[in-house]
């Protein structure tokens, strides 16, 4: 899955201000031929902070937080598709995420120059787009800035607990052959629900910058470890399938979803970035990125399930040989490495969370407050992994459910609000983003339908 990391933009709150509406507008606004209304004397890029990320900054953090524990996956996907669908599904599976990404961007810089905001986040574009779009959605403003809010805090918190599913199945599998006992994935979750009830407490993005270098140097080593046992050996393509059938191809989708899809960092870190032009447009910050994410995610998925073929799991690092000191030093790591990047992964939804409710606590009892509240949500993801202990159905479900709506569905329908008056010859803005949240409600109710088939399957 890809990895959300405040500390490259995620967790600072993007710019929230207020709505404008059509006659708040000041006397230079001018109406265009499109009926939307600008002011020529206003630049949202020439009113970000100076002192923001570097274009190469913004790229290093753009990559940091997509090249995760996601990539890990890959291989699973290409079992579900075979080897020749996965690699064009995964190129197909990239662009539609890339260009869905491209819309929410250029959607939320054309709605900053309209109601003259620097930099809008991805809850407040949309609140915008509504606010000064079609009179018959304007009143639906709020319940589309609490929609992609809610669906931000529902997605990082399940991903969270596929987070802590896998680290459990980590040491699950190195614990109990090295020492030859046979404990449940459930004991080890209620194990690391301690150290994640802890760390969950931490609130401060300065110091969770720590835990996030941390983590990059052992996603580092356990990457150039895992690919050591990949081509250590020659591999055998005779036995695996170009078409995998289409019974699987639910879980495909929902497995690329769930590796590649990072729209919830992407608008941090655009705002935050001191030439936000330079994010969209050939090549650009967006297209490097994607196109980088897009050929490692590949490679590591095709080579990936040539290597191990259909007995590879959820991540690539538990096929790794039991015993092996090298091998139990790359599952161990990834499992740490996934624990130092939880505390990062709860910081957006907590504070979305924290800001939509604090008003219901008195002040001086607002530390006590998060500390219980942070304490339960950490309690929670740890529950709802001891429910579902297998993490294969899990990132499919994840990702079907949660990532198709909110990294596709929402920004395709937040652009036809927004382009509604001009929406090209043909209306074929219309006709293209029907197809796409045609496509990811699809993938949301196939997706859903397989994960809790086999969970179900499984707990039987």
């Amino acid at each position: 899955m890809t990895e959300k990391l405040p500390s490259s933009g995620n967790g600072e709150k993007p710019p929230t201000g207020s709505v404008f509406t059509l006659d708040q507008f000041s006397s230079k606004a001018n109406l265009t031929e499109k009926g939307k209304i600008y002011d020529d004397d206003y630049d949202p890029f020439e009113h970000r902070d100076p002192n923001g990320n570097s274009t190469m900054g913004s790229l290093a953090h753009l990559l940091k937080s997509s090249l995760g524990s996601g990539i890990l996956a890959m291989p699973m996907a290409f079992k579900n598709a075979g080897l020749l669908f996965g690699a064009v599904g995964t190129i197909v599976v990239g662009f539609l995420c890339t260009h869905c990404v491209h819309i929410l961007v250029k959607t939320s810089h054309e709605i900053c120059k309209e109601v003259k905001k620097p930099a809008l986040g991805f809850a407040e574009t949309a609140e915008a787009v509504f606010a000064n779009g079609p009179k018959g959605v304007r009143k639906m403003s709020t319940f589309a800035k609490n929609f992609v809010d809610g669906s931000l805090m529902a997605t990082y918190w399940a991903a969270a607990c596929v987070y802590v599913v896998f680290i459990a199945t980590s040491f699950h599998d190195v614990i109990n052959y090295d020492l030859g006992i046979d404990w449940d994935k459930r004991i080890y979750i209620a194990m690391v629900s301690i150290f994640i009830v802890l760390v969950g407490q931490i609130r401060n993005l300065k110091v969770l910058v720590p835990f996030s270098a941390t983590a990059n140097v052992f996603i580092v080593v356990t990457f150039a470890i895992t690919l050591y046992y990949m081509f250590r050996d020659p591999l055998d393509f005779s036995d695996k399938p170009m078409y995998a059938g289409y019974k699987t191809l639910p879980m495909f989708f929902a497995t690329v979803i769930f590796a590649m899809e990072g729209i919830g960092v992407v608008m941090p870190v655009e705002n935050e970035m001191k030439k936000p032009q330079h994010f969209l447009g050939c090549p650009g910050v967006l297209n490097t990125a994607m196109i980088t994410v897009i050929v490692l995610y590949a490679v590591i998925g095709f080579f990936g399930y040539v290597k191990y073929g259909d007995i590879v799991l959820g991540s690539i690092t538990l096929n790794l040989p039991d015993g092996a000191p090298l091998a139990d030093t790359a599952k161990i790591l990834m499992a740490l490495a996934i624990f130092c990047t939880y505390p990062l992964q709860l910081y957006v939804p907590n504070d979305i969370l924290w800001r939509k409710i604090n008003h219901l606590f008195p002040e001086s009892r607002h530390n006590i407050a998060q500390i219980l509240l942070r304490a339960l949500i950490c309690l929670i993801t740890c529950g709802i992994a001891a429910g579902v202990p297998d993490l294969e159905p899990f990132i499919g479900l994840v990702g079907s459910v949660f990532f198709s709506i909110l990294g596709i569905f929402v920004p395709s329908f937040v652009e036809t609000v927004y382009k509604w008056d001009h929406l090209g010859k043909f209306n074929w803005i219309l006709v293209k983003n029907t197809f796409l949240m045609i496509c990811a409600i699809l993938a949301l109710l196939t997706g859903a339908y397989v994960s809790l088939d086999e969970i179900i399957t499984g707990s039987s």
